[in-house]
């Protein structure tokens, strides 16, 4: 396992350094250095809005210390392993300009009860409930189709330094816990939004929050993008243990842990799909894991591997030393069936050939030892890493479209009570299976929806990041861009379809709703505005779909929308009973400039009449923002 060292030993090497790199600089600032660095170096990328890269406004926004370890620890590792630390440095003070960050406002923010309710939990996990179907019961949301209507906004809270609000909250009935991209983890009180409690991780918090327990306690289980796994007492907020899951230099925990009777369930992603976009990087030897924690001391019970090691393969035709199987990456937080005794997750593509059984598929794997029970691929040979959006030497041949399973798997039940599970893909493709799977080890699938399948590629498209069910009917979310892009037809929007069958029961199309001004279809939302294609005056967004994961309650089904629209639809007819715009300037509770933007991975957590949600996601170019909303339905 591939030790990771932790950030204030990192800061302290730097620091010492800093003087000798100065003296190699004479008469040049370390960020005019660093503006050189990058325009040599960085700028490939991040100023190409074809890439899935951050722009320039983004990184801006981030700290000192988060871009440092990006580039030393994190994501942007391999893209840097050929800069020293003053270099980095240096890319790091030209980006983040100031490396102070006044935390001041944190104490000021303070609650003056800062007592936690944590018998009365109104959400826990990401999927809303143990088996993903993120539906909560209007007795506990306080939300219904007569008061929808009436939902303000309450207050507010910004995240200081940072363009993404992702890491979705957990709810008691006094105190909403919630992560954000600049490592804090905080404990708001849920009626005013001011801080109980301020825990600071090494990195920034990916994953959404579980809230479980550790030896009778109520304990708070997250991780990061460094890939550690954190367990934090809900209580105190002090931390219990850290777990490192970095099992590849490139490892990152996007999904959030799924928590049951003693164990934590850990979806590991990883990065190198970025990376092999680089001409010069020997592509691929990481690999989607599922890692199996005892709660009590974060040791590992068990590691299901997603493919086996990687070995060398045929060079390039530019002699570029090659090496597969990987990808197979586990995006989505694992769903438990406590009856079966297992979990299911979806994976994405193969990263690099050769192709395994286990890419775009469904796992069902065994709860105590990891051992597959069973498993269904709803597409083979889809060999794809960022290399083929720039032609690079790292795009596999014949690659495929990059449709991985990307949602979390739902298990609910049909119109006559049999257990369903429910799977939807990047390409809009949503399936239905047995969970009893079938004795050979193959998964029984008993129907398929294509009504909003695209085979072809396009940038992220399909089912992203969550469905959801209520009224014998699943929600989808498809966040197709709408592009011109040879036999390709977005769809965006949200579908209703019937759990029995697939088959569609309504359609709301998604909208822009708005006229871009210039030509705003040749680049990427803010990223076209910068190229002075659009009017910077104009508050039209290019991208508009659904992306994020939709919340239902009875009747009603929230949806957010990357333009920053946050709807609820009528769950019978898909009528929208009430929205409201997030992508705007907002005065926040704790004093931070806030600003909202697109809505996207987490969706609305509901409870006790409010609704909580995320707004802000810089990458692809969408919009960027930092702020938590509370809503809550006025009197």
């Amino acid at each position: 396992m591939r030790k990771i060292c932790r950030i204030m030993p990192l800061l302290a090497i730097f620091t010492a350094q800093l003087s000798w790199g100065l003296d190699q600089m004479p008469g040049q600032s370390l960020a005019d250095a660093g503006k050189q660095v990058f325009e040599a170096n960085c700028a490939m990328c991040h100023d190409d809005p074809n890439n899935k890269a951050p722009n320039r406004e983004s990184l801006a926004a981030m700290s000192f210390d988060n871009i440092m370890m990006a580039l030393e620890l994190g994501r942007m590792q391999p893209q840097a392993s050929g800069l020293d630390k003053i270099q980095k440095a240096s890319v790091a003070t030209f980006l983040a300009g100031d490396s102070k960050v006044d935390e001041s406002w944190i104490e000021e923010s303070a609650c003056s009860n800062k007592s936690i309710d944590l018998d009365n939990v109104l959400s826990s996990n990401w999927g809303l409930s143990q088996n993903n179907t993120r539906y909560v019961d209007s007795a506990t949301s306080g939300i219904t189709k007569a008061n929808v209507g009436k939902l303000k906004l309450k207050w507010s809270f910004a995240f200081p330094k940072t363009t993404d609000a992702r890491s979705q909250p957990v709810l008691t009935k006094d105190t909403l816990f919630v992560g954000s991209k600049n490592g804090n983890l905080f404990a708001l009180d849920k009626s005013t939004g001011c801080i109980k409690w301020r825990f600071k991780a090494d990195s920034s918090v990916r994953s959404g929050l579980v809230l479980g327990e550790r030896e009778g306690k109520p304990t708070l289980y997250f991780g990061d993008a460094l890939s550690t796994a954190y367990a934090v007492d809900a209580q105190a907020g002090t931390l219990l243990w850290k777990q490192s899951l970095a099992v590849f230099p490139t490892s990152i925990i996007t999904g959030s842990p799924a928590y049951h009777e003693g164990t934590l369930y850990v979806p590991i992603s990883s990065y190198e799909i970025v990376a092999a976009g680089m001409s010069v990087y020997p592509c691929c030897r990481s690999h989607g894991v599922v890692a199996a924690l005892d709660v009590k001391s974060g040791e590992k019970k068990w590691l299901w591997h997603g493919t086996p090691q990687a070995t060398p393969q045929p060079k390039t035709e530019s002699g570029l030393m090659q090496f597969g199987p990987s990808g197979v990456s586990v995006w989505s937080s694992p769903m438990i069936d406590e009856k079966r005794g297992v979990l299911y997750v979806g994976t994405a593509e193969n990263l690099s050939h050769p192709a395994t059984d286990t890419s775009d598929a469904v796992i069902a794997l065994e709860l105590s030892t990891g051992a597959v029970r069973w498993k269904y691929q709803v597409m083979d040979k889809d060999v794809w890493n960022s290399a083929c959006l720039n032609g690079g030497p790292n795009c596999p041949k014949n690659a495929g479209g990059d449709l991985d399973i990307g949602a979390s798997i739902i298990l609910t039940q049909d119109s006559k009570g049999n257990d369903i599970l429910l799977a939807g893909q990047k390409s809009g493709a949503v399936y239905g299976f047995d969970p009893d799977g079938h004795n050979n080890g193959q998964g029984k699938l008993l129907w398929k929806n294509t009504d909003t399948e695209n085979t072809v590629y396009s940038p992220n498209p399909g089912v992203h990041w969550g469905m959801a069910v209520e009224g014998g009917k699943v929600y989808v979310p498809i966040a197709d861009a709408v592009r011109n892009f040879p036999n390709y037809v977005p769809r965006p929007g949200l579908y209703a379809l019937n759990i029995d069958d697939g088959k569609t029961v309504w359609s709301h199309k998604a909208e822009r709703g708005c006229e871009l001004e210039g030509d705003g279809s040749g680049a990427y939302g803010l990223e076209a505005m910068r190229q002075g294609k659009t009017s910077e005056k104009s508050k039209c967004s290019f991208h508009y779909s659904l992306s994020a994961a939709a919340t239902t309650t009875d009747g009603i089904v929230f949806a957010g929308r990357l333009d920053g629209k946050l709807q609820a639809y009528d769950t019978k007819t898909g009528e929208i009973l009430w929205e409201t715009e997030t992508a705007r300037s907002f005065d926040s509770v704790n004093g931070i400039e806030g600003h909202g933007g697109a809505i996207d991975v987490d969706g609305p957590v509901i409870g006790d009449g409010m609704l909580f949600i995320n707004s802000g996601y810089s990458m692809f170019g969408q919009l960027p923002g930092n702020v938590l909303l509370g809503f809550e339905v006025a009197d």
